[in-house]
């Protein structure tokens, strides 16, 4: 064995040793969730309804109550409690890992993989900046992060098929989302939502959140692609290298060129026709019918016994292509609900009202300079345990909305920070129930992606604090 290749599995050793497994990470949060509900003053803040029918915290109404901290029982349930909770989630990701196992049964997804892969063999690094630049769109127009989980089964054969790896193909999905998520230049999720609750008019901003929306993805894109070029040049760069899983889908997905092209049977041709049906069916209802997750599960499984039917498979294997699908999900399925029990926890010890009013306080008493940059910490910090854009627009932005006013931060300037506090964070912490149901989809653990994305998280805090500055030196109104 050579030096160098007792030094790489020296360092995948290194890699396999570092970082305990999810299940355990998001267990002690939990635990020490459990315990800030003993430590921790409970507080409440009284709810209103606001005219779309949302309900948002009454900042003025803050107040100390009788503490109620978490006892034994109710720790015992937080996971059942968070498996329920997040049940929309759990059972939208056992869908989508079984309908594409259903698909993959056809035998169209090999077809198609492989004619694309021939006709881009090429340039296929293009590939990566095309559906990037195309989700990102997608996202800051609808602001429908979720839609990752819909993404990656579709990509990651193509992915692997082109000598890239797995870490690619989920970062062209979330990556992308995350930046048009975030930038939000006509989000009804978290710009409408933020300046509705903010009493500004409605997308307003909108240059400087188009200006962000470039920066942010054209970022993502740069370092993606560096990192894709070195995966293809040496895949023992890649992040996934020495994983069992990985060398699988590099043994179904990768063929010799050299090998006779693939082609679609006719039934095969029917059943690839209807599968672009149906995503044209979802892609029509997440417009005009608002449909989300349930929905969208629902079409999932019509679509995979649909598909399955008119390309040949009989019921038996329809059937058993579905549960094989489950089980290869099944774990991300499980890390949503655990991830949710964190904020189980503190919502049980009526901790979590306290939590923001300590926030807003703190970023209060900061230096009017800092004042931003506070609002966006704050954001950043409080999306562990709130990782929901809409749920954590109507929980802070109450409270910050009118607290940039007594410290002169512009309200436009508050929405803006709470964009980038969540957007960015929703696809770092482990708490984000989507965002670890995509990682589970393209079999990447948190703490490999956690080793990608950090030098770009950093690149892309450093884009929302210059935006940041800039709002907060010139007074931005929109």
């Amino acid at each position: 064995m050579t030096d160098t290749t007792q030094d790489r599995s020296a360092e995948q050793k290194a890699r396999g040793v570092r970082m305990p497994h999810i299940y355990v990470i998001l267990f002690v949060f939990t635990a020490i969730a459990a315990l800030l509900t003993h430590i921790v003053p409970a507080g409440i803040y009284d709810r209103v309804t606001l005219p779309n029918g949302r309900v948002a915290v009454d900042p003025a109404t803050f107040r100390y109550v009788d503490a109620a901290p978490v006892g034994f029982e109710q720790f015992m349930l937080a996971v059942p409690r968070g498996l329920m909770d997040a049940a929309q989630v759990v059972f939208f990701t056992l869908i989508i890992g079984g309908m594409f196992m259903v698909i993959r049964r056809t035998g169209i997804i090999d077809v198609a993989v492989d004619k694309l892969t021939r006709r881009f063999a090429g340039r296929s690094v293009l590939m990566i900046p095309v559906l990037m630049a195309t989700f990102a769109v997608i996202a800051t127009l609808i602001g429908t992060q979720e839609l990752a989980l819909v993404y990656v089964p579709v990509i990651l054969p193509l992915m692997i098929a082109l000598r890239f790896d797995s870490v690619v193909a989920v970062g062209t999905a979330l990556l992308a989302t995350t930046a048009g998520f975030t930038a939000g230049v006509l989000n009804p999720i978290n710009t409408g939502l933020g300046q509705t609750i903010a009493q500004l008019p409605l997308y307003s901003g909108f240059g400087l959140r188009a200006l962000m929306f470039v920066s942010l993805t054209a970022a993502a894109i740069i370092y993606l692609m560096r990192y894709a070029l070195k995966v293809r040049a040496n895949p023992d760069f890649s992040l996934m290298a020495g994983d069992d899983k990985e060398a699988e889908k590099r043994r179904i997905y990768v063929h010799d060129d050299a090998a006779s092209a693939l082609r679609f049977s006719p039934r095969q041709k029917w059943a690839g026709m209807a599968t672009i049906g149906f995503f044209a069916i979802m892609v029509w209802g997440v417009l005009t019918r608002g449909w989300f997750m349930t929905e969208m599960a629902g079409l999932f499984v019509v679509m995979g016994i649909s598909v399955g039917l008119i390309a040949g498979l009989s019921t038996t294997r329809i059937c058993d292509a579905f549960n094989e699908g489950f089980q290869d999900v099944l774990v991300g399925a499980i890390i949503v609900g655990l991830a949710r029990a964190v904020a189980v926890m503190l919502e049980q010890g009526q901790v979590m009202d306290t939590l923001v009013h300590g926030l807003g306080n703190l970023v209060g008493g900061l230096p009017s300079t800092f004042s931003a940059l506070g609002m966006f910490a704050a954001q950043f910090g409080f999306n562990f345990v709130v990782p929901s854009g809409s749920g954590q627009a109507l929980v802070t932005m109450p409270i910050m909305a009118p607290l940039s006013d007594l410290i002169g931060v512009t309200r436009q300037s508050s929405v803006l920070a709470y964009q980038l506090g969540d957007g960015l964070s929703n696809i770092f912490f482990p708490t984000s129930g989507y965002f670890m149901a995509t990682l589970a989809l393209a079999g990447v653990s948190w703490d490999r992606w956690v080793r990608f994305f950090l030098p770009l998280l950093g690149i892309w805090i450093a884009i929302a604090a210059l935006f940041l500055i800039y709002a907060q030196m010139t007074g931005w109104i929109g």
